[in-house]
């Protein structure tokens, strides 16, 4: 009489075991190494990552450390969404007290107040935490653009280079993609160096932003007619 072969084990994806039962501890393994995999494929899953958090909360001795702060470090790269506060509202003060979760504050403080340069300087001073994460610079700079192009329709060359921590020849490569790819402009302005006239939008060029009834479709006024008579 033969052995009965095991019947394989049935593979759920990270999202199948978030929506089966997300307070389960079994998955934590699971999350952890899901928090890799975003770190490795330059992907990002808010959700998994909070559901991870929520585990820890209950089981704390079975926190990671190195896996949180790459959950942070990834909430950060998704500026100016909210998720940093959201992640940190789930991490004990006591483990907030630890030395790269500190920096890690400090640096979400600067993104948050558009202090760039202080930012870059403490980044550059904690790569060993930042520079795990692949893409970091990369979002962080296309955040200090979003700033910008909230408030300058034209910016100065240094107040850019400040911005995104970049300066001489390889600003000027940058910049050659950008005016190539996402319409912008170069202008030089007398004794001011040079200028970067950056695409409208409705808060740099406050007068695109539409009237409220201007963006109700027609059909929904007419519906409204029948209801007021």
């Amino acid at each position: 009489m033969g052995i009965p072969k095991q019947q394989p084990q049935q593979q759920y994806t990270v999202e199948q075991l978030l929506a089966l039962n997300p307070y389960n501890p079994d998955i934590l393994p699971d999350l952890e190494n899901f928090v890799n995999e975003q770190v490795s494929s330059q992907t990002y899953s808010l959700d998994a990552n909070l559901c991870l958090l929520r585990l820890y909360q209950f089981e704390p001795e079975r926190m990671s450390t190195q896996i949180v702060a790459r959950i942070l470090v990834k909430a950060l790269m998704a500026m100016p969404a909210p998720d940093f506060s959201l992640c940190l509202f789930l991490i004990p003060e006591r483990v907030q007290m630890e030395e790269q979760f500190k920096t890690l504050i400090v640096l979400s403080h600067y993104l948050e107040t558009a202090r760039f340069r202080q930012f870059w300087d403490e980044a550059a001073k904690n790569r060993h935490i930042v520079e795990v994460v692949p893409g970091f610079e990369q979002a962080i700079q296309a955040y200090a653009i979003h700033i910008l192009s909230l408030t300058y329709q034209k910016v100065p060359r240094t107040v850019l280079a400040e911005a995104i921590n970049i300066e001489g020849l390889s600003l000027d490569k940058f910049l050659e993609h950008q005016v190539a790819n996402c319409g912008w402009v170069l202008e030089k302005s007398q004794g001011k160096g040079q200028l970067i006239v950056l695409p409208p939008n409705e808060f740099n060029h406050p007068e695109l932003k539409k009237n409220a009834a201007d963006s109700i479709p027609l059909e929904h006024i007419t519906r409204i007619f029948p209801i007021l008579g």
